[in-house]
């Protein structure tokens, strides 16, 4: 049966009880969906402990419209996380996590500034500075982490090594919908039209020949493009459509030899 821990100190009592297992760890903001559950899943099956959390970080917002827009489903969440086995699943509130306001936090490098670094000042700093407190909350032998937000992946990895953060942190495919739509929480604000239209994204980065087709392709078919990039052997690209924030990235496949 899954336990629910909504206090710190309840939790780290607990942590103390798990001492000599293997915890494998998936931090979340809610609203789960498929591609949460597959990492849920796969630490399932690669550790003795599963320990979530659930945690929409106002830090990583720079719209405050879009923070209170944010998907929150505390209670189908709870269930499917005890349908696929989660252990523990804490939830902490902003109050604890920074007790002393955000006083302290994690600053990437100049390489990040790139795209989500770009586009989202503080994003990436805030994603860096939660996930080192969680991490340090928890202390997991791996933390699972979706391809989706690739370059926020990427950070993460950096900064477990820089800080000598005795985890593992374990990359997972993006999981999809069978017309290629990434799965994320933010699709719940899509119509049903949008969300059809939607798959467009992967498409004209799964085909165009480049960053400006692709562009091209999307701004004909009504999307506002934010960037379109090529970085680290992978094709990246942040949308909007009715409103809605979308990223996606894929690899870039070479042309085949004639």
């Amino acid at each position: 049966m899954t336990q629910v821990w909504t206090t710190m100190a309840d939790w780290l009592d607990r942590r103390h009880a798990l001492t000599g297992y293997t915890i494998g760890f998936v931090p979340t903001m809610g609203a789960l969906h498929r591609g949460h559950a597959s990492l849920v899943e796969q630490c399932r099956r690669e550790n003795e402990i599963v320990v979530v959390t659930i945690f929409v970080n106002p830090l990583q917002f720079n719209d405050p419209k879009d923070l209170e827009r944010y998907p929150r489903t505390l209670n189908a969440d709870l269930e499917l996380l005890e349908n696929i086995g989660a252990d523990e699943v804490i939830i902490p509130t902003v109050a604890e996590l920074y007790p002393n306001g955000y006083r302290f936090r994690v600053e990437p490098d100049s390489g990040a500034q790139v795209m989500e670094g770009a586009y989202r000042p503080g994003f990436l700093q805030a994603v860096m500075t939660v996930v080192l407190k969680l991490v340090n909350i928890v202390r997991p032998g791996r933390a699972y982490f979706g391809e989706k937000d690739y370059q926020q992946l990427r950070v993460i990895a950096d900064m477990a090594q820089e800080f000598f953060i005795p985890t593992e942190i374990i990359p997972c495919p993006t999981v999809r919908e069978e017309s290629g739509l990434a799965e994320s929480s933010r699709n719940r604000l899509l119509s049903p039209k949008a969300k059809e239209k939607a798959a467009g994204l992967f498409q004209a980065l799964a085909t165009a020949a480049n960053p400006a087709e692709a562009r091209a392709i999307l701004e004909a078919r009504g999307f506002v493009v934010e960037y379109l990039e090529d970085h680290w052997g992978r094709r990246f690209g942040a949308v909007f459509l009715d409103g809605v924030r979308l990223i996606d990235n894929v690899p870039i496949l070479e042309p085949r030899r004639q």
